[in-house]
């Protein structure tokens, strides 16, 4: 089969990128001591490289006090966290939904005692799958009675990243917990406190890899009466880009995955890490992660990470661009959206104009088009937000994926051609 012009040079881009930067092999580099500032921005912030620190948390008490629920249960008392509850620990994910379609399944969001959680997250009798993984700077809002245990920031990484974290979070969760791959426009300091967490790690270069697409976002619910889950899509419609690739299939799924997604499981190794208590793992921004975790004597596997602004300076840049070459084994990524008023046009304007969108606009022909599907594409995972889903705006009322052409010359599109005009087709 005949490769597109765009394919050659990315395959050798994800070989060369680990050549002359990241390693051969599948492993990270782990650092016994922490490093300074100066050693940590020049070789690893610089380089947008992960690797895993020790050695550099041996003095929080949390260390120790967490290892017993009893002393969570007891500091907690009187706090109400929140509890993400799935039927099989796979919350943020894609998942079949029905006639043999998938959707980006979230979690069902239960505000409870902090006690019950424990218990919850624990048990092996439940017919659900219980994680703390609110996020949202969430271990200063709804644990901030252990704020003591552990350190506010990350003092060598805060004055080689010249900032404060933007954000703190708990993870407690089970062994049947997992995350999904994905990535953060965030420099990340994972720190594991007991039990251990098993990463695996892609490099930004490799987005085509992981064949992202636009899914249908879904929302699991818990029906306590009946002990069952039901998954309701979002209303209006909403698109989230996420992965498609499981890195870890069941053994009758296996070929099957293999052949679906080829770019994944025929390229180079993805690099893997165990990340054990007492350690931190630095993850570079917009390195995508699959997460698994093993418990620890308590049944129970708990982190700290902190969340340090990225700088969307070059290296966003090229990875916006890397984002907009098309792949022929990798899907494009599109939207069409509803501009019924002018602002919303406005705004569409102002996504291309910006960059958010991959398609030129015409001058002076958007206006007239009031009221009809206005088509825009968008780059996948990086549609301004953290997390790599829509923003929260008008033209969040996204109808459903549209079919462009290939990015390039367009001086032969006609204004039906750019804007999608009638019945949208199937991306």
């Amino acid at each position: 089969m005949k490769k597109e012009a765009n394919e050659i040079p990315i395959q050798n881009l994800w070989q060369e990128v680990r050549e002359l930067s990241l390693g051969t092999t599948s492993q990270i580099d782990h650092l016994p001591h922490p490093p300074t500032p100066l050693q940590f921005h020049r070789n690893y912030i610089s380089q947008n490289k992960p690797c895993i620190i020790s050695n550099a948390t041996n003095h929080w008490p949390a260390l120790k006090s967490w290892t017993q629920n009893n002393y969570l249960t007891q500091t907690l008392s009187h706090s109400t966290i929140s509890l993400h509850l799935t039927p099989n620990g796979l919350a943020d994910s894609v998942i079949p939904y029905s006639n043999n379609t998938l959707c980006f399944a979230s979690a069902h969001v239960e505000k409870i005692p902090f006690p019950n959680a424990i218990k919850k997250i624990i048990s092996t009798d439940l017919s659900y799958v219980a994680y703390a993984q609110e996020q949202n700077d969430c271990f200063r809002t709804e644990y901030s009675a252990l704020s003591g245990d552990v350190e506010s920031d990350i003092s060598w990484a805060s004055e080689a990243l010249g900032c404060l974290p933007e954000a703190v979070n708990l993870w407690i969760g089970n062994h049947k917990s997992q995350t999904s791959f994905h990535k953060d426009h965030y420099e990340n300091l994972y720190v594991v406190i007991s039990g251990e967490k098993h990463f695996t790690l892609l490099p930004p270069t490799d987005f085509h890899r992981l064949y992202i697409e636009s899914y249908p976002a879904a929302q699991y619910h818990f029906h306590k009466d009946s002990g069952e889950f039901s998954l309701e899509l979002e209303e209006p419609v909403r698109y989230v880009p996420w992965c498609s690739v499981n890195p870890y299939p069941l053994p009758e799924t296996k070929a099957e995955e293999m052949l679906k997604f080829p770019l994944y499981f025929n390229g180079p190794k993805p690099f893997e890490c165990t990340v054990k208590a007492g350690d931190i793992l630095y993850l570079p921004s917009m390195w995508f992660h699959h997460v698994r975790q093993t418990l620890d004597s308590e049944g129970r596997t708990i982190s700290v990470n902190y969340w340090y602004d990225m700088q969307f300076d070059i290296k966003y840049a090229y990875f916006n661009f890397l984002q907009s070459l098309r792949f022929k084994s990798s899907p494009e990524p599109t939207f069409s959206i509803e501009c019924a008023e002018d602002s919303q046009i406005d705004e569409a304007e102002g996504m291309l104009l910006n960059g958010q969108a991959l398609y030129a606009l015409p001058d002076n022909t958007c206006h007239w088009l009031k009221g009809l599907s206005l088509s825009v594409s968008v780059f996948n995972g990086s549609f301004g937000t953290k997390n790599g889903s829509p923003p929260k705006h008008p033209l969040s009322n996204i109808l459903q994926p549209t079919s462009f052409p290939p990015f390039g010359d367009q001086s032969n599109l006609t204004t039906p051609d750019i804007f999608g005009i009638g019945s949208p087709t199937a991306a």
